[in-house]
Formats: structure tokens, sequence, C-alpha cells
């Protein structure tokens, strides 16, 4: 056993075995798991490393400068990291009950920081709007959203905050849209807003879509109450556009079948045939001529061809004529 271990080793040394290939382009899979912070929010990938969640679970997971308390919407999957297009950050554990109750002190503190930062944009006079104040999960920092249709210097305002809350400020401007995600409420139709209830992105909505619809353009009936056309009006363009392009293919297609039946079958060339003409006659070289008419055949011999007649025949005629004329009567009369 010691000999051929000893030999196994030499053999080694030499580079008589080498790794296989296999191992040495092994691709290395990582498991990430989706997690969502807000409802109708966006799903962030996170690295779920070894441990195992199941979707509806509450996580921990790090976040930019601290830490943030999610919900898990799908399982873990494997993924090979060459694929990912940036490094993930990872799921930190399980929320336990330490962590909720945690998450619910932060919810009253955006409460209170609200009412108080609303006092402090009316002390400082500033043309802004306070929709919506986050703490993160640490409470590291506390985030607040406003609208506002100018350019607004809150550097003052900021100081005041900070000196209040003890911690990191930030304002974050937001459009109408986001507003109405963020505030929720009813649409025309009577349901929840798709954006607050199901939506995770905005996708861009044209005038285009409501006249492919058929729909009046009334500003009152096609716009939420974000002041910008309905979101709805997107999902089912293209089942229009595709109801459309049927519609203009079937038209051609009759329009091609009309021409073709209108144009009936195909006659013969101009030209081609002797069909439905007279033949020849004699002055062109032809049998059927026998008078001095060119041989149409309608008339009798004795009207084009007087001087073939008998002398006899001729006076004959003449006196005919003259007895059936009238006594008393004239040529000229």
């Amino acid at each position: 056993m010691y000999v051929a271990a000893t030999s196994f080793e030499a053999n080694a040394a030499d580079g008589l075995f080498q790794q296989p290939a296999d191992l040495e382009n092994e691709v290395k899979m990582v498991r990430i798991a989706g997690v969502r912070f807000k409802k109708a929010c966006k799903v962030y990938d996170f690295e779920a490393g070894t441990l195992e969640v199941s979707p509806g679970d509450a996580v921990i997971v790090e976040v930019e400068k601290g830490l943030g308390m999610g919900i898990v919407v799908y399982s873990p999957r494997e993924v090979d990291e060459a694929a990912l297009a940036r490094q993930l950050k990872k799921i930190v554990r399980k929320a336990d009950p330490v962590d909720i109750e945690r998450q619910g002190f932060n919810t009253e503190r955006e409460i209170e920081a609200f009412r108080i930062c609303k006092d402090r944009i009316i002390k400082y006079n500033l043309p802004m709007k306070l929709i919506r104040v986050e703490y993160l999960f640490d409470s590291s920092k506390a985030i607040f959203y406003f609208t506002s249709d100018m350019r607004v210097d809150f550097r003052e305002l900021v100081k005041d905050l900070a000196a209040t809350f003890h911690t990191r400020i930030e304002m974050r401007q937001i459009g109408v849209r986001d507003e109405a995600k963020m505030i929720g409420g009813l649409g025309p139709c009577g349901r929840e807003l798709c954006c607050s209830g199901f939506l995770s992105d905005f996708e861009p909505v044209t005038i285009k879509m409501a006249k492919e619809q058929n729909l009046a353009l009334n500003p009152v009936k096609i716009s939420g109450i974000c002041g910008r056309l309905m979101c709805c009006l997107s999902y089912e363009h293209d089942f229009y556009q595709n109801e459309r392009k049927k519609e203009r293919e079937n038209r051609d297609k009759d329009k091609d079948n009309k021409d073709e039946k209108d144009k009936g079958p195909e006659r013969p060339p101009r030209g081609g045939g002797d069909r439905g003409r007279r033949p020849p006659g004699k002055a062109a070289g032809g049998n059927n001529q026998k008078h001095g008419c060119g041989g149409c055949g309608k008339h009798e011999p004795s009207k084009h061809e007087p001087s073939k007649l008998k002398p006899e025949e001729t006076k004959e005629t003449e006196e005919t004529k003259e007895e059936a004329r009238p006594a008393g009567t004239t040529e000229n009369a």
C-alpha cells in the first residue's frame, strides 16, 4: 500500500495524472430569490445562499447603506453566476418576532416624522407637497417623498430634520403617477388603482392607444386621478393592433378575389384568327367576287353587270318600263 501511494504521488508530480477538464471549467451556480419591500413594488433579486426560504416569508436583506425588511415573492432558484449583470446583495436571515416588532415601531416613527415635516414645510414656506416618509429597517436613514412643480431649495429643511430625528435625511422628488401609487384610491371603474394594486412598473401610454380603441377623446374620461392617461389603455392595445392587422389582410384578400372575378375569362388576342369575318371578295382575290360591288353578295347580277346582258333582253326591259309608266307622264315628272 505504501509503495502504491508513493508511485501515485510520483506520477502526479510528473504530470501523468491531470485534473479533468470538466472540473476546471465547472459552472458556478448561485441561488437567488425575489424579494419585494412594499405592495405593488418592483421585485429585487437577492442571493439566498444556503438559506431556505419560501414565498410569503419575511426576511432581512442587505440594502444600500443598511438593512431592509421584505417579503419573499418566489422560491430560490439556481442561476449561473456569469450570467449576472452585477453582484447581488444577500439575504441575511429570516425575520423573527423582534424584527416584526421593530418594523411596527418604524411605522409609528414614519407617522410622527410626516407630521413634523409638514409643519417645517409651512414654516420655511416651501413650494412642495409631502407624500410619504419611509424609515430603513435599522433606522439609519429616513426618506421623505414629495412633489413640486419647480426646483426647491430645501437645505435649511434638511438641517432642521436631521437635528430633530438624529439620522440621515434624504429628500426624494417624485412625479404625479408615483404620488397616486403611494397614496392609492379608487379609479373611474370603481376598483382599486392599478398602480397601487398590482403594477410594479409604469408603461408608456399614448393618445394613439385611445384612438385605436375608438374611445372618446375626452380628457375627463381617459385620464386617471393622477391627471395622466389611464394605465389600463395599454392592456388591450396589442389585441386591437392584431385585430386591425387581420382586418386589413382580409380586406386586401377580398379585394383581390373581387378583381379576379370581375376580370372574367381570358379573351383571345385581337387580330388572331378569321372567326366572324366575311371571306374576301374577287377584288381581294377571293372566289366570292361575282358582282361589280366588290363581292358583297347582296345584289343581283343584273344590277351590277348590265353590259353582260344580250341586246334583245335590254330592249325588252326598256319597253316594259315604258308600259308600266302612266300615260301623260314624263321621266322628269
